[in-house]
């Protein structure tokens, strides 16, 4: 999701009364997947569902504008295998069967563009991927305007040239990446010279946070809400069913939460340093983008997340410490 700069965000005048413009950068990103999130990933990327709960986004009255590139020709899945199959290719269980990639700009970019310079601008991050990975190997490129920002899910199958089934080959490592996102730049600044170029993770030593550690986040964090209107229930009346009800609900939070604590480890510089990062930023007005908020909301998470770690009672504590160790002997 990308959020529209607020007005304390909004671009600022400088000293000569001119108005400093927001950055504008292109957006470029990939996701591999081994073959099983083919159908749901086709259901949200063609908009086959009448409702879509887990992405408040989406404004189904808008749908009608989305448009393709290159439609599919059928099911995603039995395309991706009629591919693989007709290059001969053998896979594993841990072979990425395809890649689905998301183009997009940040929100000012496209502020009072009409509909056929988006769809001019989408045409052409389209046509620099489809020279890359072959316009044989596209099973999907469909661009959706119903959300906050339009954005290109663009999927393929990564067979390389000589028919081998690559993803690693095509997509590379980290420095690879960092080539490709030069690229795809040096490629659309020919045609759109206000985008920028983000800092690359390279140099700056940041990794993306993935989303299935803000979804964590949310989920444990609306959990301990839950254990903390229980914990405050509990009084001298009804002591023993309310710590038990508590205890109940602790034991299966609690391992989750160091799962997500531990997973979470090697993000954590990331967290601390683009959080000092949006203060400076706001200082001089310029706080923008997605990682903006994001950070801001799983900092919040992380609060209510830690705020019961410390106050769980130590009676409490140490009843489920003692039962976690009792499940593990056994």
């Amino acid at each position: 999701m990308f959020v529209r700069p607020t007005p304390e965000t909004a671009p600022k005048p400088s000293s000569g009364g001119r108005i400093d413009r927001l950055p504008q950068y292109a957006i470029l990103r990939f996701a591999k997947h081994k073959g099983n999130p083919a159908r749901p990933l086709e259901a949200h990327h063609e908009r086959q569902k009448e409702k879509y709960a887990s992405n408040p986004d989406i404004d189904t009255a808008k749908s009608k504008y989305n448009f393709h590139i290159v439609k599919p020709e059928g099911r995603y899945y039995h395309f991706i295998q009629s591919r693989i199959e007709q290059a001969g290719c053998r896979t594993r269980k841990d072979s990425t069967r395809f890649v689905d990639t998301l183009i997009t700009a940040s929100p000012e970019f496209f502020k009072d563009k009409p509909p056929k310079e988006i769809q001019a601008f989408f045409q052409r991050t389209a046509d620099f991927l489809i020279q890359r990975v072959g316009r044989e190997n596209i099973v999907s490129a469909v661009v959706h305007m119903d959300e906050k920002t339009p954005h290109l899910h663009l999927t393929f199958v990564p067979l390389t040239k000589d028919n081998r089934l690559c993803a690693k080959e095509i997509i590379g490592n980290r420095a690879n990446l960092t080539k490709w996102q030069d690229d795809f730049h040096a490629y659309m600044v020919e045609k759109y010279p206000d985008l920028e170029r983000g800092e690359s993770a390279s140099k700056t030593g940041r990794k993306h946070i993935p989303t299935r550690l803000f979804k964590q986040a949310v989920s444990l964090s609306k959990q301990a809400r839950a254990i903390e209107a229980a914990l405050d229930g509990i009084n001298p009346l009804n002591a023993g069913k309310k710590k038990e009800e508590a205890l109940s609900m602790l034991k299966k939070w609690f391992p989750q939460m160091e799962n997500f604590s531990g997973q979470l480890k090697k993000y954590k510089v990331t967290i601390t340093d683009l959080l000092e990062e949006n203060k400076k930023l706001e200082a001089r007005g310029k706080a923008k983008m997605k990682d903006t908020m994001e950070r801001a909301k799983l900092e919040s998470e992380l609060h209510n997340i830690q705020r019961l770690v410390e106050r769980i009672p130590l009676d409490v504590l140490a009843e489920l410490k003692r039962q976690q160790q009792h499940g593990k002997e056994r």
